[in-house]
């Protein structure tokens, strides 16, 4: 066996080396390495690319987060302010109900008591409400506000100015800045 690979050793010396043969000796560890050298690239590439959009998804996640917890804040802040709004658009029938009571004239002693003590209720009521923060909007002698006001009749009148309120009909009213209901008026032309 040791005369075989000492034939083979000699016969491996004796074969000339070619350019070609030494140039491919060399060349073959850098091709082999060029490859995975590329594809270690893509897949850094790839991993740089995922990352970048996770971290995308996640400050968008953190955004929508903000974004719903500001929404829930305010929507905890106008509930809160508006609490009492439903309560007060029931009651505003019968706050129209008073007014109209208020109005008749007593002819003797009994009636003079019940409208007294209905006043004094209307009252009440009126400070209760004003706690609340219901405002009265004003309208006579104003000029016509489509927000505050609903015009159901027009008229030409020269004592007022154009667009002004001549007449109001039925009382509107605002809770803070929100307008419960608009007050029904009368508007020249």
């Amino acid at each position: 066996m040791a005369e075989e690979k000492e034939l083979k050793k000699e016969e491996n010396e004796q074969q000339p080396v070619t350019a070609e043969a030494s140039v491919q000796e060399e060349n073959a560890p850098a091709e082999e390495e060029q490859p995975a050298a590329e594809a270690s690239l893509e897949k850094i590439n790839e991993l740089e690319q995922k990352l970048e959009e996770a971290e995308n998804r996640y400050l968008r996640l953190l955004a929508d987060f903000d974004n719903s917890r500001r929404r829930a804040q305010l929507d905890r802040e106008a509930s809160e302010k508006y609490r009492a709004q439903s309560l007060i658009s029931d009651l505003l029938p019968l706050l129209d109900n008073f007014e109209r009571a208020l109005k008749v004239e007593a002819t003797n002693e009994q009636t003079q008591s019940v409208l007294q003590g209905m006043e004094m209720v209307y009252k009440g009521l009126v400070s209760a409400l004003e706690k609340e923060g219901v405002e009265v909007i004003e309208a006579i002698g104003k000029e016509f506000d489509p927000n505050v006001h609903q015009a159901v009749m027009t008229d030409s009148n020269d004592q007022y100015g154009p667009n002004e309120v001549i007449e109001e009909f039925q009382k509107g009213y605002k809770l803070k800045d929100r307008v419960i209901r608009p007050s029904m008026v009368k508007v020249n032309q």
